[in-house]
């Protein structure tokens, strides 16, 4: 069925604001009242995913960066009216849409990822105060329970650690774990992990019946260490360590 012509209007209006090279304006609104549109809209989102982004804007000159942009306000359909989804409606792009580009970083769609998890995190509005726990419980023998605003990336570029100074062309030898958590203040911080603790941390997220011990063990297992009682005593440690700062809330009552 035809649109009704207002209906009509209002596309092509939102068209030529999304992309002015391509869709025409109406004939007949002044060029100069348009013009203020064109620039407010862009400008606003412009200014969200540069805010969202700032090493990524900071590594992008500023005919790459607005190129970049305003292909994603152009083609890009939102599925979110949240001026606060729009971080991650631009990393759906990235990842999703923009396919490989000559000048592209090759660690472009990662450092999105890890500048993402930050506001991600930030506004998270699960309460981990909702999830049972016993918070002095034994986390060899019981369950450890993990904070549901703690999450585990891995990534083939270090880019905790990419910025104007080092901007690497080749993946690391060995991924990058990050394990980003908010903390009761409210604070999102990272901590860099070495590969026995993301492996800890992956076992007790996957199986959630899974004891601190077993997965100690398990992990003793897979290295073929000759001392499990190091692993293990070294596990603990980790453990009580992720307890303190909230990322573990005890374990399942």
């Amino acid at each position: 069925m035809a649109r009704p012509v207002f209906t009509q209007r209002q596309y092509e209006f939102a068209a030529h604001i999304r992309d002015p090279a391509v869709n025409p304006a109406p004939t007949d609104v002044e060029d100069r009242r348009m013009k203020i549109y064109r620039e407010l809209f862009y400008n606003n989102v412009e200014s969200f995913i540069a805010n969202g982004f700032p090493v990524l804007r900071a590594l992008t000159g500023d005919t790459e960066w607005h190129a970049m942009v305003r292909d994603f306000f152009s083609r890009h359909s939102c599925h979110s009216p949240l001026f606060l989804d729009i971080s991650r409606e631009f990393l759906g792009y990235l990842e999703e849409e923009r396919g490989e580009r000559a000048d592209d970083p090759p660690f472009l769609r990662e450092l999105a990822h890890y500048e993402w998890v930050e506001l991600a995190l930030a506004t998270a509005e699960t309460d981990p105060a909702a999830i049972a726990a016993d918070p002095q419980g034994d986390l060899l023998q019981g369950r450890p329970v993990l904070s549901p605003l703690a999450w585990m990336c891995s990534y083939r570029f270090p880019v905790h650690r990419i910025g104007p100074q080092f901007q690497p062309h080749d993946a690391g030898e060995q991924p990058s774990h990050l394990l980003v958590y908010r903390n009761s203040e409210d604070d999102v911080i990272f901590i860099e992990l070495n590969p026995v603790s993301a492996r800890l941390f992956s076992l007790l997220e996957n199986d959630p019946q899974c004891t601190g011990l077993q997965a100690l063990e398990q992990i003793c297992g897979e290295l073929a260490h000759p001392a499990p009682e190091t692993v293990i005593a070294g596990g603990l440690q980790i453990l009580e360590q992720w307890r303190q700062r909230g990322i573990v809330q005890g374990v399942q009552q």
